[in-house]
């Protein structure tokens, strides 16, 4: 089967006849859309329109990789392509400096491929280091009276095989839940992979792995799983199974229409990212918290809930707790207009009432980092939102450090 790739960006429409975009793949995204939608992007007439998901939608035989986007970046696509992958790094609970994620060439669908090479890795580690081993339980026949004879079903199967026994008994093997998620997310690689570099490996660690028992998974299957310090090594390996296999959404109908949307919301995304970026460089002098709860409004009357407010990054200062800073993460573009919206300024007002702020700031991605702020007319003086524009690198190493040094500056 021939693979082929499209690079799109956020919010961009896609028609069938753009690139190598066919009246079967607008199908397949038509039927995935479904009656219900799905968030990651709206079908208009012979194409669709992507939201503000960025990441790696594939169908089948076709990837289209969907890339964020600030001001006009269409000439910085293999920037976007590297800043993105090391955005989603930093933000999650993956080792930020893996070794397979910066030797892995950056293909056209280098989303995708890096986070195959990682789960490659992490198995290979596993198998290197040694598969662990559980108890379960085994019901069938054996040539040896071991465990508990179920009756009933040995006289059903054994009446003429008086050298075998029906049995219930412990097996300690390799054959269990966590290597079950592990062997199935292994199978869905070798299927959903386009880059032949990697074919080989692979094969090699599909050989390697012992075959397991086949069972349905969904998330509950991943709820029950706990870890515990001999299962630890295989929390980072099977957070990439539980991305993989339910984000994967096979054609119930046959044929190949299965599609795989490994996306995520750049708004939450942009978000994370400050947060983890400003958490780790101020952890030592201040306090750095995301999602702040405070209650907004209560209601009178009896069995109407009360309305939260919910601040993105609150940072107090370890020495002062009167200072407190808000930032209110925004991943859009203000298109040259020098001011926000109203319900953005609306919010920030609130803010600074409910935490007694001693500043707070709306935070846009932008091509060049700027700041300018206001003051709100009425409320108590000296109120002023800031809208900081912090301008992105082209690595993500420089990226941070330009959030260091603008939040640091900003608190003084």
């Amino acid at each position: 089967m021939s693979k082929q790739t499209i690079t799109v960006f956020e919010h961009q429409k896609l028609l069938i006849g753009d690139d190598v975009f066919t009246t079967q793949h607008h199908k397949r995204l038509c039927d995935f859309y479904g009656t219900t939608g799905v968030p990651f992007y709206s079908l208009i007439h012979k194409g669709v329109k992507f939201n503000q998901y960025v990441g790696v939608l594939q169908l089948g035989d076709l990837t289209i990789e969907i890339l964020p986007k600030v001001e006009n970046n269409e000439q910085r696509k293999d920037i976007w392509r590297r800043l993105l992958i090391d955005m989603i790094w930093r933000v999650s609970s993956f080792k930020t400096h893996h070794p397979t994620a910066s030797k892995l060439s950056i293909k056209p669908n280098a989303i995708l491929d890096v986070y195959i090479a990682m789960y490659l890795q992490g198995i290979r580690q596993l198998i290197r280091q040694g598969l662990i081993k559980r108890y379960r339980s085994q019901e069938g026949n054996t040539v040896a009276l071991k465990g508990n004879l179920i009756f009933g079903k040995h006289i059903q199967q054994n009446l003429v095989h008086q050298e075998r026994f029906y049995t219930r008994h412990s097996v300690y093997d390799v054959d269990h839940e966590l290597h079950q998620v592990l062997y199935r997310a292994l199978l869905l690689v070798k299927r959903i992979n386009t880059n032949v570099e990697l074919d080989s490996e692979i094969n090699q660690l599909q050989f390697a792995f012992p075959e397991q028992t086949n069972i349905k998974i969904t998330k509950g299957t991943f709820d029950k799983i706990v870890l515990n310090r001999k299962t630890a090594p295989y929390g980072t390996t099977l957070e990439i199974a539980q991305l993989l296999l339910l984000n994967y959404h096979p054609d119930i109908r046959g044929g190949n229409n299965e599609v795989l949307a490994l996306l995520f919301d750049m708004n939450v995304l942009w978000e994370r990212f400050v947060f983890v970026t400003i958490h780790k460089y101020l952890k030592g002098t201040h306090k750095v918290r995301e999602q702040v709860k405070k209650e907004f409004w209560q209601s009178q009357t009896e069995g109407y809930r009360s309305v939260n407010i919910y601040a993105d990054i609150v940072i107090t200062d370890n020495s002062d707790s009167t200072k407190v800073f808000i930032f209110d993460t925004k991943w859009k573009n203000l298109e040259g207009k020098p001011y926000p919206s109203v319900e953005d300024l609306r919010q920030m007002y609130v803010y600074h009432q409910f935490y007694n702020a001693s500043r707070v700031a709306l935070v846009y991605p932008s091509q060049e980092a700027k700041d300018h702020k206001g003051h709100y007319l009425k409320g108590r003086e000296g109120d002023v939102c800031h809208l900081i524009h912090l301008g992105v690198k082209d690595t993500i190493k420089n990226f941070e450090e330009q959030i260091k040094s603008t939040t640091e500056e900003w608190i003084k």
